[in-house]
C-alpha cells in the first residue's frame, strides 16, 4: 500500500474494535467520540499532506521493497541531504500542528527505521528476533501504521537511589511462555496517542539495570491496539467541545494519553523482538542510535513550537501596543534566543551528522539530545513569558457567540486598540489562553517538562555522551605550564 490518506486512516481506525475508557464509559468509536475526534482529524490531515502535489515530493519517498511511495519518516538516510530532507519532512508536519502533538507518527516512524536497520542486534543472540524487527519495520512502513507506545512501568515506590522498583503485579512482565507467544501481564504509562493509534509499541528506553541479567521485566514487542486483554484509560479530554474560535487548539489538537492495561495479553512470537535481555534492553538506545533520530524528531517539534510562540508573543505586542516598552524587547528577545538555540542545535545535528555501523546517516548525537534538555526548562519559561506579556488580555476574551449577542457593539467598541479590531483581538488571546492558561496550555508544559524523562535522568544522559576529556585536558595543560610558558 502506497502512504495512506486521510481517509484511509480515518477507515483503519473504525476496521479494528479496541477496548478504550474515557470518562467511565467505553468508547467504541473514535473518530465520532467528541472528545477525541478532533484529535483523529488532525492526524488525517497530516496523511492528506502525505498527497499534497506541493508537498509529496519531501513527505515521501520510494520504498526499498515495494517501489510505492510511503512516507519518508520511515526512511533510513543514506547521505546529509537526505537526512535533511527528512527533517523538512518532519518540519510540515510539526508546524501544521503548530508543534502541539508532541507524538505525531514520525516519532516512533524512526526510531522503527533505526532499529529495522540495526535488525542484527535484536537477533544476535536468537537470530529470529532480528527476522521479526525486519519484517515488522516493512509492515510498518508498507500499510503507513501508526504506532503508539508505553515505555515507563508503573511502580508502588521507589528506592533510595531514585530508581524505579519493578513490582510483580504492578509492572509489566512476562508471565509465561506458549506454543505461540509470551503472555504478559501489568501496567505501563504513559500511551500518548493511544487512542489514535493502529498498534502500540512496547520497550523500555531506561538505561538503569534491572536486578539481575535475565529478567521477566525486560521486553519488546509491538501488537495491534485492539488484541484482547488490552486496555486503554484515558485522562479527561481537553477538547471541550467548543468552536475553533473559541478553543482553536484543543478542539484540532487533542493527541491523548492513557494508562494501558496488560490483562494475560498474547503476544505472537513474530511479534517479539526482545525477551528477558537486560544488557541488550540497556544497549538498544545507543548501539541502534534509535535514541539520535528520536531526538532529531523532538527537535523538529520543538522548534515548530518555539517559532510559534514568538509569533504568538510578536501578535500579542503589537496588538496591545506594547512592543516598544524596554521590558517587552527583553522578553521577546529570550523567545528569539532560544527559538534559534533550537534551530541551531538540530541543525547542528544534521552537519555532523555521520553513517553509523547500520549503513544510516545518523544525526549527531550531543547536538540532538541537548534540545531535549533544553526544552524541559525553556518551554516553560517561554510560556511565563506569554503570560507577562498578555496579563490580563488573557481574560478578556469573550466568547464567539458573544459576538452575535445583545453586548456585541459594547465589545467591539472597548476590546479594540489602535491597531486591531475587537474581534480579532479576541480570537488572538484565546488563542493565547489555549497555549498558556487552560487544561490544554497547562498540558504541553507538564508534558515538555518531562517529555524525554525527569531532569536527573536527562542530565545523566548529556553526561553520557558528553566528550569530556577533551575540556578537562585543556584545563591540566594550563596548569601544566611552566612559568617560561606563555
Amino acid at each position: 500500500m502506497p502512504a495512506r490518506t486521510g481517509q484511509q486512516y480515518v477507515e483503519g481506525l473504525r476496521a479494528q474494535e479496541r477496548e478504550i475508557w474515557l470518562g467511565g464509559e467505553r468508547v467504541r468509536d473514535v473518530t465520532t467520540h467528541p472528545g477525541l475526534t478532533g484529535g483523529v482529524r488532525a492526524i488525517a490531515r497530516l496523511y492528506d499532506m502525505q498527497h499534497d502535489a506541493k508537498l509529496k515530493k519531501v513527505m515521501t519517498y520510494k520504498s526499498p521493497s515495494s517501489g510505492d511511495k510511503v512516507g519518508r519518516s520511515f526512511s533510513n538516510p543514506k547521505t546529509r541531504d537526505e537526512l535533511e530532507t527528512r527533517t523538512q519532512m518532519m518540519l510540515n508536519w510539526a508546524r501544521a500542528s503548530c508543534g502541539m502533538m508532541g507524538r505525531s507518527p514520525d516519532f516512533m516512524n524512526v526510531t522503527f527505521a533505526a532499529w529495522g536497520a540495526a535488525a542484527d542486534f535484536f537477533g544476535e543472540k536468537r537470530p529470529e528476533f532480528g527476522d521479526n524487527m525486519r519484517r515488522y519495520v516493512e509492515y510498518l512502513r508498507e500499510n503507513d501504521i501508526v504506532l503508539t507506545h508505553a515505555l515507563i512501568n508503573l511502580q508502588k515506590s521507589r528506592n533510595v537511589s531514585g530508581m524505579f522498583n519493578l513490582e510483580e503485579g504492578t509492572a509489566l512482565q512476562v508471565i509465561r511462555e506458549t506454543s505461540a507467544g509470551i503472555v504478559v501481564r501489568g501496567a505501563r504509562i504513559l500511551a500518548t496517542l493511544g487512542p489514535l493509534a493502529d498498534e502500540i509499541a512496547v520497550y523500555s528506553p531506561r538505561l538503569a539495570r534491572h536486578s539481575e541479567d535475565h529478567s521477566p521485566f525486560a521486553v519488546s514487542f509491538s501488537i495491534p491496539c485492539g488484541t484482547k486483554g488490552l486496555k486503554f484509560l484515558c485522562r479527561d479530554s481537553f477538547d471541550l467541545g467548543r468552536s475553533h474560535f473559541d478553543q482553536p487548539l484543543g478542539s484540532r489538537f487533542e493527541e491523548m494519553d492513557c494508562i494501558v492495561f496488560f490483562d494475560d495479553v498474547l503476544v505472537p512470537w513474530e511479534r517479539v523482538f526482545l525477551l528477558y535481555d537486560v544488557n541488550r534492553l540497556n544497549a538498544v538506545p545507543h548501539v541502534t542510535h534509535s535514541t539520535a533520530h528520536s531526538a532529531h524528531q523532538g527537535a523538529a517539534k520543538n522548534l515548530a513550537k518555539c517559532e510559534f510562540v514568538l509569533g504568538l508573543a510578536l501578535l500579542m505586542t503589537q496588538a496591545l501596543g506594547n512592543a516598544h516598552l524596554p521590558h517587552t524587547e527583553e522578553r521577546i528577545g529570550e523567545l528569539m534566543l532560544t527559538t534559534e538555540l533550537t534551530r541551531a542545535c538540530m541543525r547542528a545535528a544534521e552537519a555532523d551528522a555521520e553513517l553509523d555501523q547500520w549503513g544510516v546517516m545518523c544525526p549527531a548525537i550531543l547536538p540532538a539530545e541537548s534540545t531535549r534538555n533544553l526544552f524541559m526548562t525553556a518551554y516553560p519559561r517561554m510560556i511565563e513569558i506569554l503570560q507577562l506579556l498578555g496579563s490580563s488580555s488573557f481574560l478578556l476574551t469573550p466568547s464567539e457567540k458573544d459576538f452575535s449577542g445583545p453586548l456585541a457593539p459594547q465589545i467591539e467598541q472597548y476590546l479594540a486598540t489602535d491597531s486591531i479590531a475587537a474581534k480579532e483581538r479576541v480570537k488572538l488571546f484565546r488563542l493565547a489562553w489555549d497555549v498558556a492558561g487552560n487544561a490544554f496550555g497547562s498540558r504541553q508544559v507538564l508534558y515538555e517538562r518531562f517529555f524525554a524523562s525527569d531532569p536527573l535522568t536527562r542530565a545523566r544522559a548529556l553526561a553520557a555522551v558528553y566528550p569530556k576529556g577533551p575540556v578537562m585536558e585543556r584545563v591540566s595543560e594550563f596548569l601544566g605550564r611552566s612559568d617560561e610558558e606563555w
